[in-house]
């Protein structure tokens, strides 16, 4: 694993000293792990709304669409 140094204010580090049984390069770990996650989730979520808006069809609606099929279907 690599190294990473991190700077925190002297009142954190006071406080984190106080707490020896806590694994703070886990901590620290699942902390960019989870702000890496959501960065990935925000770059999907933008992904897909351009492919959305993208992909419309002007003038075309998925509810009509089914209104269609349904009633064609009633009339069989």
């Amino acid at each position: 694993m690599a190294n990473v140094t991190i700077t925190v204010p002297e009142g954190l580090k006071r406080e984190m000293k106080k707490r020896k049984a806590t694994n703070w390069s886990l901590v620290a770990r699942k902390a960019f792990e989870e702000a890496i996650r959501q960065e990935e989730m925000a770059t999907a979520a933008e992904a897909i709304d351009k492919l959305r808006t993208s992909s419309k069809t002007p003038g075309w609606s998925g509810a009509e669409e089914i209104r269609k099929w349904r009633d064609a279907s009633k009339s069989s």
